[in-house]
């Protein structure tokens, strides 16, 4: 059964305006509900790294929505468009990945994708598969249907080019091939961050070019990672991985700012708006945000594992935080002493618990650095062969390294 044709209009519009940054043309979209018959959204995601973030998930949770009000989602993985490099936001050219590259880190999308999306009303489909069937005269026409000014309306085109930082040709391409892939698919509605703005206008632009009613766009906003600042990236350590461990993603979350979990909670939450504004009052009135946070960890660790996962978590994190417990099943490292030492900021490297030694030297500065227990204040302390200690870094991150 068609479940659209049970929803009014208004209540897919009210619904899919949560959170999102701007709904290009309203109307037409109310226009395109009103046929009573399911929209075809697309999302497009570049294979340039195998995992999936809470950051992704952004425009996963708003496909997830529409296809609740009974939509189609098109999940497509851009392999062909993966190989180009993506310029969005980038000031210098962004090298292209391999055919392999981009074959490999396609390989666990639909497994994580299912997490969230329903399977019996998702495509996976990927541009290579209609791209890869164009040869160059066929190429060349589709570049023919835009001009460099309009390329340079482009921010970070712009930006470049003003600045004398070169453009590759071949970059031209990206919003042109993201464009088609509308028409291939003749999308109803493209979900895209609001830094993807000017390629989703461009598959408008496209299809009006080859005959077909122009899609919608719904740009969402780039969710800030944990330290609230930084759009959300593995690169800045700010992430919360969908694959982590159940613990890892609930102590992570459980750390964020009081102001930041509003943003998550509207972004990345399936509770309704009207729970969320009445938890905001009961927090206003003296609530403990705390809790709140709780629960917003046990929905997100849920969808990603299951409840029980979540309900270990929580138990192991009262005991690592209310009691000081260590936990149980922590990481262990065996680290070579070149020359019977070595320095601490490259054990905490090593051992992962940092991303960097720069970042470990800050940790220590912000007194948020202790071997078993005791914390450590002096930048340049080194490790002696032999010595066996329990590393922590900040409230969450443990490990158990050995020096050799």
């Amino acid at each position: 059964m068609d479940r659209t044709k049970n929803i009014a209009p208004t209540e897919t519009l009210a619904a899919i305006k949560r959170g999102c940054e701007e709904l290009l043309v309203e109307e037409e979209f109310l226009r395109k509900l009103r046929k009573g018959a399911p929209l075809r959204v697309k999302a497009g995601f570049d294979p340039t790294a195998p995992d999936l973030h809470l950051g992704h998930t952004v425009l996963l949770n708003k496909l997830r929505q529409l296809q609740d009000l009974g939509h189609h989602a098109l999940f497509l993985i851009g392999d062909f468009t993966g190989m180009i490099g993506d310029p969005t936001g980038k000031n210098a050219t962004r090298p292209p990945l391999s055919r392999e590259q981009v074959a490999e880190n396609a390989k666990s999308y639909a497994d994580q994708v299912f997490k969230i999306l329903k399977p019996e009303c998702t495509e996976v489909v990927f541009n290579s598969s209609w791209m890869g069937k164009l040869d160059s005269s066929d190429m060349i026409r589709l570049a023919s249907t835009s001009t460099v000014a309009r390329m340079l309306e482009r921010d970070d085109f712009g930006k470049r080019y003003r600045s004398n930082q070169p453009i590759a040709i071949h970059e031209f391409l990206y919003p042109l091939v993201q464009g088609y892939d509308s028409v291939a698919l003749k999308a109803d509605l493209e979900i895209g961050g609001t830094d993807q703005k000017f390629n989703l206008l461009m598959g408008r632009e496209l299809q009006k070019h080859y005959g077909q009613e122009p899609q919608c766009i719904l740009t969402m906003p780039l969710l800030e990672g944990l330290d609230g600042v930084n759009k959300m990236s593995k690169s800045l350590g700010n992430y919360v991985g969908i694959n982590e461990a159940p613990g890892e993603i609930f102590g992570k979350l459980m750390s964020m700012s009081d102001e930041l979990m509003w943003r998550y909670l509207e972004l990345l939450s399936f509770e309704s708006m009207a729970v969320i504004s009445l938890w905001r009052a009961e927090v206003e009135a003296g609530r403990n945000p705390r809790d709140i946070k709780v629960r917003f960890a046990q929905e997100i660790v849920s969808r990603f594992h299951d409840s029980k996962a979540a309900e270990a978590a929580l138990e192991d994190f009262e005991a690592r935080f209310r009691e000081g417990a260590i936990p149980e099943d922590i990481p262990e490292y065996t680290i070579e002493a070149p020359e019977n030492e070595v320095p601490l900021i490259q054990v905490i490297k090593q051992s992962g618990l940092t991303s960097s030694t720069s970042e470990a030297i800050r940790m220590i500065a912000q007194g948020g650095v202790k071997i078993d227990g005791e914390k450590v204040e002096d930048k340049a302390l080194k490790l002696k062969k032999g010595v066996s200690a329990v590393l922590q870094i900040g409230k969450r991150k443990f490990a158990k390294v050995t020096i050799i």
